[in-house]
């Protein structure tokens, strides 16, 4: 499976999307690619053709804001046809701006206000333990979310309960709404913040495919605890007028910035 080659094809099919819809978080959507893309072509036990299969892995995309990225990587799984990604963020169309249950297969909650993925990953990883089933949860969190106080008393509750089957994923761009995190609120040691509240933890490249799907192969990483992968990214990755800029956390492409996107992914 050529990672590389479909992480292009997902940030071409956003990129396509964003700019037909005009909408924002362009920079949040390709920052996760990676991630997404070695998750679910090589990771997640998912089956497209039986979306509700009850020993599934579920995928919890806790910043709801990007899920343009999560919608152009499950058609591209085949969890439903392409030409649905031509309504998003349309009026009428089928696909909202933030992740929503009941849209298309594959999206297992609804999220998008920010700090509450991690606490519902914890409660179905919970109900999995107690119902002796084998399914794993991974949530992929913003770093932005890390500062809300919500994560942190799921992170408790992972680690009383001995969640070894839920997974959490920062993904650690540096950026968020209005600025830099070291700026607005430092999460700085993070390491040291999840591995102090009883998960084992993890840093990787995020946009190394090898070091991505070398690290969620080991899940656990150790019994009996909850997994965190620290994932180190660049916000608008892959489009370089985008990246580690805060501003296309907002901004919409124009006709030429489109296509100047488009050629540097091709």
């Amino acid at each position: 499976m050529n990672h590389p080659q479909i992480a292009k094809e997902i940030r071409k099919k956003i990129l396509k999307m964003m700019y037909e819809s005009k909408a924002a978080h362009i920079g949040s959507c390709l920052s996760c690619v990676d991630i997404l893309t070695v998750l679910y072509f090589k990771i997640l036990k998912i089956d497209p053709k039986n979306p509700l299969a009850e020993n599934r892995d579920r995928f919890i995309l806790s910043k709801g804001h990007a899920v343009a990225s999560l919608y152009a990587i499950l058609s591209k799984r085949g969890f439903f046809p392409e030409e649905i990604l031509d309504t998003y963020c349309q009026s009428g169309g089928k696909l909202p701006g933030h992740s929503t249950l009941g849209t298309v297969p594959g999206i297992e909650i609804t999220t998008g206000s920010l700090g509450h993925g991690l606490s519902v990953g914890a409660g179905i990883a919970l109900a999995g333990k107690r119902d002796e089933k084998k399914y794993r949860v991974f949530v992929l969190m913003s770093d932005g979310e890390c500062e809300e106080g919500s994560i942190w008393e799921a992170a408790l509750f992972a680690h009383h309960h001995k969640l070894d089957n839920l997974i959490g994923i920062v993904d650690y761009n540096k950026l968020q709404a209005f600025g830099r995190i070291k700026d607005i609120l430092d999460l700085e040691p993070l390491f040291k913040k999840w591995q102090s509240f009883g998960w084992e933890v993890k840093e990787i490249d995020g946009h190394n495919f090898s070091e991505i799907e070398k690290v969620f192969s080991k899940i656990p990483f150790k019994k009996g605890k909850p997994s965190l992968v620290i994932a180190h990214t660049i916000k608008g990755k892959g489009v370089s007028f985008m990246e580690n800029k805060m501003e296309w956390h907002y901004y919409n492409l124009n006709k030429e910035q489109y296509q100047q996107a488009l050629k540097e992914l091709s």
